[in-house]
């Protein structure tokens, strides 16, 4: 943990005081993948951390407060996805490469934060506009990559210029998101685990160069 951690008053968190935050998150977060966002409440994650409500009050409003910090760190680490775009190349076996690794992003980043991602689509879905802009910070950066990569495949010559390099840029990254999120699901519809990475890639070459990637 980096930076000062302020207590709810305004007092800046010793050692062991950061330390008991955290675990308050910890648990919380241990809490959300097991037991519907709702029902979470205070005196639960107090005592799963070995502390008490008035402690966790200390730190966080209450339950959706502490959320939001657990998404807000989440939204950090989820900023990196544009690494997974931003000046990579699309021609060729690389273009290949560049669509299976935001594959790949997408996907593990989903499982690793399956359960606060799911509490961000929630509220955002419910109007609130924190989660919301959340939601739009994991996802605008790539989305941005995205159009800029199209953009200059169409300045190449590569892409017909009457794309909407926006338009296909954002159905591409709502359609990783939505596919990234119900991953378990599919097993129900008949579609295997391994599936999923070959054909998505395909998907999201064929949205932004027109073309098959190559073997």
């Amino acid at each position: 943990m980096t930076g000062q951690v302020r207590t709810v008053d305004g007092r800046v968190a010793g050692r062991r005081g950061q330390a008991t935050r955290q675990k308050l998150l910890d648990c919380l977060g241990e809490m959300l993948s097991t037991s519907p966002y709702r029902d979470v409440k205070v005196i639960d994650v107090a005592r799963m951390a070995g502390t008490s409500p008035a402690t966790f009050y200390q730190y966080f409003p209450d339950v959706e407060g502490a959320v939001l910090e657990l998404a807000d760190e989440m939204a950090k680490e989820g900023a990196g996805l544009t690494d997974l775009v931003a000046g990579r190349s699309w021609a060729g076996k690389a273009g290949a490469q560049t669509a299976g690794e935001l594959v790949d992003g997408f996907l593990s980043f989903w499982r690793k934060n399956d359960a606060i991602l799911r509490v961000v689509d929630l509220g955002a879905a419910e109007g609130d506009k924190r989660f919301n802009r959340i939601r739009l910070r994991v996802l605008n950066p790539v989305t941005g990559s995205l159009t800029d990569s199209i953009k200059e495949l169409q300045t190449k010559g590569r892409v017909d210029k009457e794309v909407s390099a926006p338009a296909v840029a954002n159905s591409l990254v709502a359609m990783l998101a939505a596919v990234a999120s119900h991953q378990k699901g599919f097993t129900g519809t008949g579609v295997k685990q391994a599936e999923l990475r070959p054909n998505l890639t395909l998907l999201v070459h064929l949205g932004v160069t027109g073309r098959k990637p190559s073997k």
